[in-house]
């Protein structure tokens, strides 16, 4: 298995879809949402939205997480981190399995629901290098932001 997705731990039972590409073109992955959330209007905070899902991918890659394009005109959604970055090791860690979540903001005046099975974003894959002298040995030891 070289990359891919799974359900993460305590979502097999939720009728969870993989990500998907809608064209044989696209290179995107198309994340659903795994549960029904509201993001308030105006918000300041992040909300995050939940996927379901993990992935898994070679050394050498990772998987950037894109914004829907129509979300902002549509929908007032916004990533609060403008682009998401899902690395290799992720995959399985200990806090939480993996989970790939959306950090969303709205800035409409009113609050947006997002139902469970709405297209909330997309996934890319991607190689990255690493520049001379790279000397990283840290190892993951948690989830989301535990890299400080």
């Amino acid at each position: 298995m070289e990359r891919g997705f799974e359900i993460v731990k305590g979502y097999e039972e939720e009728n969870i879809n993989l990500p998907k590409r809608a064209t044989k073109h696209s290179a995107g992955y198309d994340f659903e949402a795994a549960e029904d959330i509201v993001v308030p209007a105006k918000s300041q905070v992040p909300t995050f939205v939940k996927t379901g899902i993990k992935a898994y991918m070679k050394e050498g890659e990772t998987l950037f997480l894109f914004n829907r394009s129509s979300n902002p005109k549509k929908r007032g959604l916004i990533l609060a981190n403008s682009v998401g970055v899902i690395d290799k090791d992720y995959f399985e860690n200990p806090d939480n399995d993996g989970h790939i979540m959306f950090a969303f903001l709205n800035i409409k005046d009113e609050d947006e629901i997002i139902k469970k099975g709405e297209r909330i974003g997309q996934g890319v894959f991607m190689n990255f290098f690493i520049a001379d002298e790279d000397n990283a040995e840290g190892e993951r030891e948690g989830g989301f932001g535990s890299t400080n």
